[in-house]
């Protein structure tokens, strides 16, 4: 096996087991349940979706930071051994997603991926820490959008892209490959088209992915070995 120099993860229902606007929709989350799998199914664009759901929530800075909670607490398992042989391998490890940013860098903090290798959209507060918009210009609240952050970070090669939904299926131009993860959730719009489909519950199943012949021998004196039988 060749491996992959580069990886690149999804955040929602990948590197962790919920979708951070479910956390926050309280009384509207059947309402923004549907809107959330309509794009991640792929049957409406994601700029269709996004600012409404925001609108309805209106998320205070603190039930942000509780999401960004809920994120580490729902960690997939072995998701920190995972990025952690990868780093230590010298690979290139990135988190792309359309969450909103600051409870995306709580998980990236996690698995000690710096705040700039971390792409998600903003949000603004008032000085009170009620909500006061999102970033409606950023690539990652519209569909297409990850393909164009992840041609900017210019990653080594080949790369591959790791994620759950339509959002991530279409960002295949900018990467090598893109293998569905469905250990949270299986759909269509990502199977369909995905080099590689991983069913295991652990994150595991990505080293094993991203691993050459050489990077597996590297790791067999290693803690990590055990994640790769």
């Amino acid at each position: 096996m060749t491996g992959f120099a580069s990886i690149v993860f999804d955040c929602d229902s990948t590197l962790v087991a919920v979708e951070g606007i479910d956390e926050l929709s309280g009384p509207f989350r059947a309402q923004i349940q549907a809107l959330t799998e309509a794009a991640m199914d792929g049957a409406v664009p994601l700029e269709e979706v996004y600012g409404r759901r925001l609108e309805i929530i209106r998320p205070t800075r603190a039930q942000v930071e509780q999401v960004g909670t809920a994120y580490v607490r729902t960690l997939m398992p072995h998701a920190r051994e995972t990025v952690a042989a990868l780093r230590w391998l010298g690979k290139t490890v990135r988190i792309v997603s359309g969450g909103l940013l600051p409870a995306v860098q709580a998980v990236a903090r996690e698995l000690a991926v710096a705040d700039e290798h971390v792409a998600g959209v903003g949000i603004r507060f008032h000085a009170d820490g009620a909500y006061a918009g999102f970033d409606a210009e950023s690539p990652l609240a519209r569909s297409n959008g990850k393909a164009q952050v992840i041609a900017a970070w210019n990653l080594p090669g080949p790369a591959l892209l790791v994620g759950d939904g339509a959002t991530d299926r279409e960002a295949r131009p900018a990467v090598d490959a893109f293998a569905a993860y469905t250990a949270v959730v299986e759909r269509a719009a990502a199977v369909d088209g995905a080099d590689f489909v991983l069913r295991e519950p652990s994150l595991a199943a990505v080293l094993a992915l991203a691993c050459s012949d050489q990077d597996r021998a590297r790791l067999a004196d290693t803690p990590w070995a055990a994640l790769l039988t």
